[in-house]
């Protein structure tokens, strides 16, 4: 598609008209390429090249909410039948920077296109997160979606305990990975190895960085805190240490992801009903120039 506007300021996409360019694509499993109105919206959808962001709701995986996004963008396409798990002769090339986990919500950053190769910056970049804890019950999973393995009394932290203890986990921190995790061993995902029951020993504890922490509410047994953190950092680890660390334990209970690089919550993650080509037009942050050119071989 091109852009046709005098108005410099393209965030108002009232004052934007895009025209359809037709052109020549071998991308296998497509529409042929027509001028006819199903043709003209799948091309367009396939000359998509960056980044946008999606809110995710709490219950399904992020690779699942990916796969309702293209599935949704294909049917509206005119595509019949849209199978979006299929990884060969893909017609739509989509990809999420950073994994949330299902029983997480919020900001979920997808990359269309060229723009799959912008993920790397966006999973070594800052994020921010509302993190709800319990204190006084430990789980498996370190969060509420677990089967609580531990109960120890809590009755005695105070919110000025609390607030001392997050000290010793800002700044530059070693940090052990949860055993539930996207994290792999011999190709296979822990979480998915301890669900068939495999014996499955933790990663060594290895360097994260907490830019901000702060506890923005403690009604006991619950606490809320706000975290900005950089790539690698996790956030049920971080309530689980700090349950430790205050003589008891702790879980995460409800968890957010509120912003990650410069997609916020409040101002850029799509709901499901804004999943629409429109939406994303007027959403998109597009690729460098040197980004848009075709690369050799898929990532």
């Amino acid at each position: 598609y091109k852009v046709e506007s005098k108005n410099t300021d393209l965030t108002d996409c009232s004052k934007v008209v895009f025209q359809p360019v037709i052109a020549e694509t071998s991308m296998a499993g497509n529409i042929s390429n027509s001028a006819g109105p199903v043709g003209s919206s799948l091309s367009k959808l396939q000359s998509l090249n960056g980044l946008f962001a999606i809110n995710k709701k709490q219950g399904p995986t992020s690779a699942d909410v990916l796969n309702m996004l293209k599935e949704t963008l294909l049917k509206e396409a005119g595509v019949k039948n849209p199978n979006p798990r299929k990884r060969k002769k893909q017609s739509l090339k989509m990809g999420h920077g950073g994994t949330l986990d299902s029983s997480a919500s919020g900001v979920l950053v997808v990359g269309v296109g060229n723009g799959t190769k912008m993920l790397s910056t966006m999973l070594a970049g800052s994020k921010k997160y509302v993190a709800v804890g319990e204190l006084g019950k430990a789980t498996d999973t370190l969060d509420a979606s677990g089967i609580v393995i531990l109960e120890k009394d809590f009755e005695h932290i105070t919110r000025l305990d609390l607030e001392e203890k997050l000290k010793a986990f800002t700044g530059d921190i070693m940090q052990v990975p949860p055993l539930y995790s996207a994290l792999k061993k011999d190709g296979q995902r822990l979480s998915v190895l301890l669900k068939q029951g495999h014996q499955v020993e933790a990663k060594p504890a290895r360097p994260v960085t907490v830019y901000n922490l702060s506890l923005q509410e403690f009604k006991p047994p619950l606490f809320t805190l706000d975290i900005e953190c950089g790539g690698g950092f996790y956030v049920r680890s971080l309530v689980d240490d700090l349950g430790k660390a205050l003589s008891s334990c702790a879980h995460v209970k409800e968890l957010i992801r509120t912003k990650q690089g410069q997609f916020t919550l409040e101002e850029h993650a799509l709901h499901e009903e804004q999943w629409t080509l429109e939406n994303i037009l007027c959403s998109l942050q597009p690729c460098s120039e040197s980004e848009q050119k075709p690369a050799e071989a898929d990532t």
